[in-house]
């Protein structure tokens, strides 16, 4: 009796953290940043805790490492099945300067050794997407829109019946974007994510059927990261400890390096509130990539409230896990 009560105890805390658990599809550019890794080490960690599920990741950059990098980060935190995907053509193609991803795709294992062995970056999301309940799957992009574009205007298929605007519409609840950012005069901001196809950015921004909550340059600009990643001795053999040594070694950056990406995969699972104060606001993205804050209230943004040595506190201490 006293095993059934405790089994049924267990059953009923397994289902708690099941329905707790945000569904995450995580859209990346892993290679021209390091920034990428740290995300993807907060989001397995939230994981680890049962506050994420992680349906996908995907690589929105054809650069060779991205697919082994992915790969080999889920298998190194334990969920080497975790559906892989790319974009299938030949831009955008951002490689890594620091030469951090060939060095831990030599070092570490990985069932995806190249960019072909991943599916199709739109087919995943349509696979994914289609298996969830409605309203339920929030999207992450720490990387440029180039999936998200071709899914709007991907047709029904063996996944989905539903053109991809619907399929969007219907089964994801949220897209959180590191994203945009807002310049000293408001006039306009040139960010990487948003200019290096600014086509799939405008398209995005222009068309997204859902809430999109952004994550702009300024936010994570002032969160440092890295420094106590790197100096924890008791971390041995971790790639994301490797990444960020040999990138600030490269860069010779003594202080850290801006946290970008994990903010938005922080607030994306755990909501902004007490890290960010969120407003209203909206964004015209021009031909040239250029974010320009234009009258309404279309998007909503995330602003700072944490001080930052806080808040890059919580964040590496989910990088380290």
């Amino acid at each position: 009796m006293k095993q059934l009560i405790v089994l049924a105890f267990c059953l009923v805390l397994q289902s708690a953290f099941s329905q707790k658990a945000v569904p995450i599809i995580l859209d990346t550019d892993i290679a021209p940043d390091y920034d990428d890794v740290g995300a993807m080490a907060v989001l397995h960690s939230l994981a680890d805790r049962g506050e994420a599920k992680i349906l996908a990741t995907i690589s929105c950059n054809v650069f060779e490492t991205t697919v082994p990098t992915l790969s080999l980060l889920n298998t190194y935190f334990k969920r080497p099945d975790i559906p892989i995907g790319v974009t299938k053509s030949d831009s955008p193609n951002k490689d890594c300067q620091q030469k951090w991803a060939e060095a831990i795709v030599a070092k570490y294992p990985h069932s995806l050794v190249r960019k072909g062995d991943a599916m199709d970056a739109v087919q995943l999301y349509r696979k994914v997407l289609s298996a969830q309940p409605n309203k339920s799957v929030t999207i992450i992009t720490i990387g440029f829109f180039t999936n998200l574009a071709k899914l709007m205007d991907s047709g029904p298929d063996k996944f989905s019946s539903l053109y991809g605007k619907d399929l969007i519409k219907n089964k994801v609840k949220q897209l959180v974007s590191m994203a945009a950012g807002i310049g000293k005069d408001g006039t306009g901001f040139r960010e990487f994510n948003v200019l290096v196809d600014a086509q799939s950015s405008q398209k995005v921004f222009n068309e997204w059927p859902t809430p999109i909550l952004l994550s702009g340059f300024e936010i994570g600009y002032n969160v440092l990261t890295g420094k106590r990643l790197i100096a924890n001795s008791s971390l041995q053999n971790s790639p994301v400890k490797d990444a960020f040594q040999i990138a600030l070694t490269a860069d010779k950056n003594t202080e850290g390096r801006h946290s970008w990406d994990q903010t938005a995969v922080l607030v994306a699972v755990r909501g902004a509130d007490p890290y960010f104060d969120v407003r209203k606001i909206n964004f015209e993205i021009k031909a040239d990539g250029t974010s320009a804050v234009i009258p309404g209230d279309k998007f909503l943004y995330m602003v700072e409230k944490m001080p930052a040595d806080d808040l890059a506190k919580v964040i590496e201490d989910l990088m380290m896990r």
